[in-house]
């Protein structure tokens, strides 16, 4: 039976999520649509499915729900900064700096959270990853400290990373 449900269902969380998501982007909720989103929920990670890497080994779901929060938390203090910074200081005194990060992180999922993180925070974006995967080159708009940015990046986002995907 397990098999079966697999084969149905290769992605379940992720058919979960699509169902949730199509229908909180109805302008009202119907069970048709909901019945639609269910039905996009099965066939979208059925279809994709052969190009997903393997499923991560070992994810701690206990620890990203607090990552989750932090980031949301730092996206809008980082909001706040950047208004702030764009409201008060001309274009002439911003301090744009490229910062590389050197990665402990080796999954190709937590880089990609640690990338997604960075760009979602308003200031930074993550701009390339190294052939080999053990950096990460970021932008910022503006620092007199890209160490401390650097730092700031590995000890709020990557070492908790490294606990979520063990």
């Amino acid at each position: 039976m397990r098999g079966a449900l697999h084969w149905l269902f290769p992605h379940p969380l992720l058919t979960i999520l699509l169902a949730v998501v199509w229908s909180l982007l109805q302008s009202a909720f119907t069970p048709g649509m909901f019945v639609f989103g269910v039905i996009l929920g099965i066939v979208i990670p059925k279809i994709t499915s052969p190009w997903w890497p393997d499923a991560p080994r070992s994810f701690r779901i206990t620890r990203m729900i607090p990552y989750v929060l932090l980031v949301l938390w730092d996206i809008i203090v980082a909001n706040i900064q950047v208004a702030w910074i764009v409201l008060t200081r001309p274009n002439d005194k911003l301090r744009p700096t490229w910062v590389v990060i050197p990665l402990e992180l080796r999954r190709p999922e937590a880089i990609t959270i640690l990338a997604g993180t960075i760009t979602l925070t308003p200031g930074t974006i993550s701009a390339d990853l190294s052939n080999e995967g053990h950096s990460l080159l970021v932008h910022t708009l503006d620092t007199d400290d890209p160490e401390g940015v650097r730092d700031e990046i590995k000890r709020r986002y990557e070492r908790r990373l490294k606990e979520i995907f063990l």
